[in-house]
């Protein structure tokens, strides 16, 4: 080993030749973890709504749970989850006037677009194949 590998060693860093996997998961809040994966095309409207007018977005996104949205709390029943994006939408429109909710609009609408993207599901033809 050089002395490169030996100071991180001595540190406690791993060195790339150890081969330690580090896996990194983010730990999301309730609400953060109640925001719905949705349509890609529904989350850019949602996340457009949310720039304009604080909280809409959001409030808008509440129904898409009760539509059968997925979200990152399977555990908890649907209608707790709805209420939990109402939460997050009336905090967002009581703090807009400090800009605190506006800015936090903004990034719910961008989660929403990124959750979207990373998690899209592909088109599946329902018709029948006659292989």
């Amino acid at each position: 080993m050089d002395q490169k590998d030996t100071e991180m060693n001595e540190k406690g860093v791993s060195s790339s030749t150890s081969g330690v996997v580090v896996q990194v998961r983010e730990k999301k809040g309730p609400l953060r973890a109640a925001i719905p994966y949705m349509p890609f095309p529904v989350a850019v409207i949602c996340l457009f709504l949310n720039t304009f007018v604080p909280g809409l977005g959001t409030f808008i996104s509440a129904f898409t749970v009760l539509c059968g949205a997925r979200t990152d709390l399977p555990d908890r029943h649907v209608c707790c989850v709805f209420w939990l994006n109402i939460a997050a939408a009336f905090i967002q429109i009581l703090t807009a006037v400090v800009m605190v909710g506006w800015i936090m609009s903004i990034f719910w609408g961008m989660d929403m677009v990124i959750l979207a993207s990373e998690h899209h599901i592909p088109h599946v033809e329902t018709y029948p194949s006659f292989e």
